[in-house]
């Protein structure tokens, strides 16, 4: 038994024990590595580059620094932190609560691999009491 069928942009053959799909597409070489290229020209299936966010890692950076200070008693409160750095006790506390993320996640940021759902404005909001399983949650896409 030999079954063919032909569809837009795909092709199958059935010889009664396999099935074979023909799809089209070409390899190319970009950047020294061979990806496939799409029948519309693009590389949809080339792997994707981390991308890190330079805003949420200047903001990580800068909520880290205010900790250590903090630690270091050179202020005595995020109030004259912020009073000191000429900006308002609210977003100092906000990012301050970058310094609760876990380790994972930190890394995932700085490495541009952590989700495009997670952006700054989220992780600078309450965080939820369950947030070792929203850590999961978030990485895991």
């Amino acid at each position: 038994m030999k079954a063919t069928r032909g569809a837009a942009h795909q092709d199958w053959e059935f010889d009664g024990k396999t099935i074979t799909v023909h799809i089209p597409m070409a390899w190319k070489r970009r950047g020294g590595r061979r990806v496939i290229i799409a029948p519309d020209g693009g590389d949809a299936w080339a792997p994707v580059r981390p991308h890190p966010d330079e805003a949420m890692i200047r903001a990580l950076v800068r909520a880290h620094r205010w900790r250590r200070l903090l630690e270091e008693r050179k202020y005595r409160s995020a109030a004259e932190l912020a009073e000191a750095e000429g900006l308002t006790r609210s977003f100092v506390n906000r990012l301050l609560r970058l310094t609760l993320l876990a380790p994972d996640i930190i890394e995932a940021i700085l490495d541009g691999r952590h989700p495009k759902v997670l952006q700054l404005e989220e992780l600078t909001k309450a965080l939820p009491s369950v947030w070792d399983e929203q850590r999961h949650h978030l990485l895991a896409r």
